[in-house]
């Protein structure tokens, strides 16, 4: 019997048990007090990461064309299919010296760099929805818990997925569990938090925080189908649908958000939704993977409950008011899934959760503003 679904269930309910008892402690903490320095977020860190994964996808293809003459099935016929769409490179396959050293591009370099990348990007995403937020989570005991608990699920998936690297690849992850909640403390232990954080109008900031989601998850689909999965050759067909990830990146970030103002009152619905959601991102950072993992190698029941639970914990506080606008974006987000589905899960998810995010976000400013327009006449 495989000891993958019980590792990865038992995964599921530690990280979330640990997340439901720690998270709101977090999350009560004010920002730790910041040294001098100069302080550049995650996102600079993230980019050189990412541009690591695809040099050495590069290097793969050099290794594959010069050492095993484009033939992959030395690897391939090891792992499901989908994977090590190779591109030739000919040109500098043939002049890259003493190529046969380049054998630990081969599964080996991103399962060093595969933490660090799912990490910094989701504390990037927090980052731009809440400075104060990303902080405390930066620096709290969640970092290192998720990170075990991706690791172990990582881990977990490579074993059932086993090769003739497996065994170095556990060993570096395990490494990257090392190195990895350090580094990000690190990052966020400059990180200035404006006195006027949380002042900008929050439906606006919600929606320009549903547009970052979309490209952040946009960027990770690209990059976990033409990279994580050794697929250089299909990058081509990748690029428009990343141009306009970063562009929306480059843009929401450029553009200052408008303060809120200051004769109306906060409007009480995106003001619970924006608290909601920040509530959600602390509670998911440590179930986060072995809920994704747990559904396809797992109990998906099990996933599904553990999710449900994290989400009723975020929104337990302002249910009552949140009640509608959820209601609204569910419809919305099944309407998505169902009319425009996506290649495979996590795109459709995705595309799913923007849509509901987007549209709960509308119904909450429209209450908010309803009842100013709204005179009663005797």
């Amino acid at each position: 019997m495989s000891v993958i679904a019980p590792l990865l269930d038992g995964t599921v309910v530690a990280s979330a048990a640990a997340a439901l008892f720690l998270a709101p402690r977090v999350l009560r903490r004010t920002a730790p007090p910041r040294p001098p320095g100069r302080a550049s977020g995650p996102e600079p860190v993230l980019a050189v990461v990412v541009a690591l994964i695809y040099l050495n996808q590069v290097l793969v293809a050099v290794y594959v064309n010069r050492v095993h003459h484009g033939d992959v099935s030395f690897i391939a016929s090891h792992l499901p299919p989908g994977w090590f769409d190779v591109p030739r490179l000919d040109a500098l396959a043939a002049r890259f010296p003493a190529p046969e050293l380049l054998a630990p591009s081969v599964l080996r370099v991103p399962a060093l760099l595969e933490l660090p990348l799912v990490l910094l990007a989701f504390v990037a995403v927090v980052r731009r929805l809440d400075r104060a937020l990303y902080v405390r989570l930066a620096r709290s005991p969640l970092i290192p818990l998720a990170a075990a608990s991706y690791t172990v699920a990582f881990c977990a998936v490579e074993w059932d997925l086993r090769n003739p690297y497996t065994v170095d690849d556990l060993v570096l992850r395990v490494v990257a569990a090392c190195l990895t909640p350090p580094l990000i403390a690190r990052l966020a232990r400059h990180e200035p938090v404006p006195e006027g954080e949380g002042g900008a109008d929050p439906a606006r900031s919600l929606f320009r925080f549903a547009l970052d989601l979309w490209a952040y998850g946009q960027l990770m689909l690209v990059l976990y189908d033409t990279a994580l999965l050794y697929n250089l050759a299909r990058l081509g067909g990748h690029l428009p649908s990343a141009a306009v990830a970063l562009a929306v990146l480059v843009a929401t970030r450029a553009v200052p958000a408008r303060p809120a103002d200051p004769s109306r009152p906060t409007g009480p619905h995106s003001a619970a939704l924006a608290g909601t959601i920040g509530r959600a991102l602390a509670l998911f950072l440590v179930p986060a993977l072995s809920i994704r993992y747990a559904e396809s190698f797992g109990t998906p029941e099990l996933a599904a409950l553990a999710g449900l639970l994290v989400i009723g914990a975020a929104a337990r506080r302002d249910a009552t008011r949140l009640l509608l606008p959820a209601l609204a974006g569910a419809v919305v987000g099944y309407v998505v899934a169902t009319l425009a589905p996506g290649p495979y899960y996590e795109a459709t998810l995705l595309r799913s959760a923007t849509g509901a995010l987007l549209a709960t976000t509308a119904v909450c400013a429209l209450l908010d503003t309803t009842p100013t327009r709204l005179v009663v006449r005797s």
